[in-house]
């Protein structure tokens, strides 16, 4: 068995993921999560050393087939979620439902399914979160309760896991030009400057960091904003 590190990188087709998996690649064997198999191909052809991992994570029976063969894990970051925005009166309990899903349960059940491998390893995890896991806005009252949830289980996790030697690390980026973001100024009307927006590959250093750190240090809450300009 191999002594490199192993990493489980969801949402790792595009955006943060994406660019977590190519700094964790260095000292890391990386499995690329995510849902689209072709897009993990090429991507994991850019990445030597990574692997697909194509599963959908709303998928439950699928989860656990997929984690099943996985008994020692190293790092476990979340980056994937989704985004549904709208006034509270526009967003139906369909909507509630599919972001709680994918922002919240889907975190909770493939973390609970790799505890032991996690604890094994005395691993990382680390969840990506938002500048909305902090404070919610108009417009985002689904998406930002989401996020709010997932703070909370990271802190309950962060809790009942580090005497198991675990670390739980929540990062919360700012605005970070990503699809989603572009979505999101296209729902908002507004104009896209590049230079008010975080690049990928800053989040992915913050990871980095975390990851990185000396064993006696628990970084446990990272917060990352575009600079004023």
């Amino acid at each position: 068995m191999s002594e490199t590190p192993l990493a489980l990188v969801t949402g790792a087709s595009r955006g943060i993921g994406a660019a977590i998996a190519h700094v964790l690649m260095p000292g890391h064997q990386v499995l690329l999560g995510g849902r689209d198999a072709d897009v993990l191909a090429r991507r994991a052809e850019e990445l030597p050393g990574a692997r697909p991992w194509p599963v959908d994570l709303t998928d439950f029976a699928a989860v656990r087939e997929a984690t099943a063969e996985i008994d020692r894990l190293d790092v476990l970051v979340h980056s994937a979620g989704v985004a549904e925005l709208g006034r509270v009166e526009e967003t139906d309990a369909d909507s509630w439902r599919r972001q709680y899903e994918a922002n919240v349960i889907a975190v909770v059940e493939l973390t609970r399914l790799l505890l032991p491998a996690l604890r094994a390893a005395r691993g990382h995890v680390v969840v990506i979160n938002s500048g909305a896991g902090r404070n919610a806005n108009p417009g985002w009252g689904a998406y930002a309760a989401s996020k709010h949830a997932v703070r909370a289980f990271a802190d309950a996790l962060r809790a009942e896991e580090e005497p198991n030697g675990l670390r739980v690390t929540t990062v919360y980026p700012g605005r970070t030009d990503t699809e989603m973001q572009r979505g999101v100024i296209a729902h908002e009307g507004r104009e896209y400057q590049p230079e008010n927006y975080l690049r990928p590959d800053s989040v992915a250093e913050a990871v980095l960091s975390a990851v990185s750190a000396t064993p006696e240090a628990h970084p446990t809450e990272i917060i990352i904003r575009p600079r004023q300009r």
